[in-house]
């Protein structure tokens, strides 16, 4: 059994920066992590998700140079670092953990079996 919590969210202006941290129960040394967002009425879509290894990241284009996810193994952390944010980043932001060898494909959040209750993230002047 795994527990993630995120926090982070906030208000932030377009342009600038803001770091979301999603802390496990355990540690992440054989988990794949992802993050994921969503708006009301729309679905959950795929952010990033790093490797069990950390030797793959991957990223949704809309967030490609812009947003970075790493692991701190000694704190069973996963950061995602959002820089550049734009009014449309604005979404409730969520991590999700999956053992194994490689990351699931972003499209297809069902894949990942341990979520967290999300960070609220505003991007707003």
């Amino acid at each position: 059994q795994l527990e993630v919590v995120e926090s982070g969210g906030g208000l932030v202006q377009p342009g600038g920066s803001l770091r979301l941290s999603c802390t496990a129960s355990r540690t992440l040394d054989y988990f794949n992590m992802g993050w994921f967002r969503q708006t009301p009425g729309k679905e959950r879509e795929g952010v990033s998700c790093i490797s069990y290894d950390d030797s793959t990241t991957y990223y949704a284009e809309f967030v490609k140079g812009r947003f970075t996810s790493s692991r701190d193994i000694a704190r069973n952390t996963v950061y995602l670092e959002m820089n550049g944010v734009k009014p449309e980043d604005t979404a409730h932001y969520y991590c999700a953990a999956v053992p194994g060898y490689y990351c699931p494909k972003l499209s297809i959040p069902s894949t990942y079996e341990w979520w967290g209750q999300g960070t609220p993230v505003t991007v707003s002047s």
